[in-house]
């Protein structure tokens, strides 16, 4: 436990953006080798991976957690706040990677498997880049991974408590852009021009129409236009306008569903002010999608550790991304949610300035990662 707190404190104080985990990796995997683990370093870029064998046998698995933090100003005055401005462990990935570290130094010492443990330490999550960019790397290739497995802490579950589900558990995430062509004018004779912010605030009111009225009630979705920018002045009405926007959907129809009400609404609205539209959609998330026997498998190791009280294993799927989704979609997985309390900086939401990862959570979640390796294989 003191180990685990001084690590994560140590990653809280120096947080790195993705692709920069450079000090970060280089600490994981300086532990990694002084527990005795196999380590590779520079996958995908700053990816650390450990291999731990005991015993005979050809079963493995993969524990995954991230290493990235965000581009986020700390407000909290904890001693171990960020020391770099404006960047800051604002999801709990300190947390995961602490856990995994101290599941890593439990096996290596007590062993009581029999099989292969691959401990994939994982950049840039939080941009959906770095899990892609490890299997670009033969992350899957060059290391036997059976199942693999990921972890995220979640504030508003008490410590103590795991949620997860066969099935969807994260949302996909597509980043949207519709760039309005009109034609600008004197805001005094507005007759004689077509208003870019007119049409733009229609489609802002129409497009909310896709998930109330124009997606299935059974599948999930949200639509949220985040930006309106346009080119207008003082007296000038604007001739463009570009909205920016964010999509989540649990299944690949939901999403195409959404995107192409998204072009119909624009094409008509367009059409009915005599103006052009372009519209971009990229789909940057995937869902991810837990497989049957591995989510059985976290089930009863989260119950080994916890209590079945204490273990949701139908929760409600999340409209949140996580770039697992990749290594879900690659090798059957499950990616389970562990309390991180309910007051204070760490019943904040995700993403927050005040936000901190429990330290009471990673006992739980790394004797978690022992159950499941001991569990699924044991001697």
């Amino acid at each position: 436990m003191s180990e685990m707190t001084a690590w994560r404190r140590h990653f809280h104080s120096h947080p790195e953006l993705g692709f920069q985990e450079q000090k970060t990796a280089a600490r994981v995997a300086d532990l990694l080798e002084n527990f005795g683990v196999e380590t590779h370093r520079g996958i995908g870029g700053t990816g650390v991976i450990g291999i731990l064998k005991r015993g005979k046998s050809d079963r493995s698995i993969g524990l995954r957690a991230d290493m990235d933090a965000l581009p986020i100003h700390e407000t909290s005055i904890r001693d171990y706040r960020s020391v770099t401005d404006g960047v800051m462990h604002a999801c709990g990935h300190d947390g995961h990677t602490a856990m995994l570290l101290g599941a890593a130094q439990t096996l290596a010492r007590g062993g009581g498997f029999d099989g292969t443990v691959v401990f994939i330490f994982q950049p840039n999550e939080e941009h959906g880049l770095g899990a892609q960019a490890m299997i670009r790397d033969g992350l899957f290739e060059r290391f036997d991974v059976q199942s693999v497995y990921g972890m995220h802490n979640l504030p508003g579950l008490p410590v103590g408590q795991f949620a997860t589900c066969t099935g969807p558990i994260t949302a996909s995430e597509s980043l949207f852009e519709i760039a309005i062509s009109a034609r600008g004018g004197h805001a005094a004779m507005p007759h004689m021009s077509v208003d870019a912010i007119t049409v733009g605030a229609e489609l802002v009111g129409s497009l909310q129409t896709i998930v109330s009225r124009k997606l299935d009630p059974g599948q999930n979705g949200v639509v949220s236009v985040t930006g309106f920018t346009a080119d207008g002045g003082r007296n000038i009405l604007p001739g463009n306008a570009v909205l920016t926007g964010d999509a989540r959907a649990l299944t690949p129809a939901a999403t195409r569903a959404i995107e192409q009400r998204m072009r119909q609404i624009t094409d008509g609205i367009c059409a009915a002010h005599g103006v052009t539209a372009t519209v971009s959609f990229d789909t940057c998330f995937s869902a991810t999608i837990n497989a049957p026997g591995p989510t059985a498998s976290a089930v009863h190791a989260a119950i080994s550790v916890v209590g079945e009280d204490a273990v949701d294993a139908a929760c409600a799927p999340k409209l949140f991304s996580e770039d697992f989704a990749h290594f879900a979609a690659a090798r059957p997985s499950c990616f389970i949610l562990a309390g991180n309390g309910t007051e204070g900086a760490n019943g904040q939401p995700l993403h927050s300035s005040d936000y901190d990862f429990s330290d009471d959570l990673l006992p739980v979640g790394a004797g978690f990662w022992v159950s499941l390796v001991r569990r699924g294989m044991s001697p």
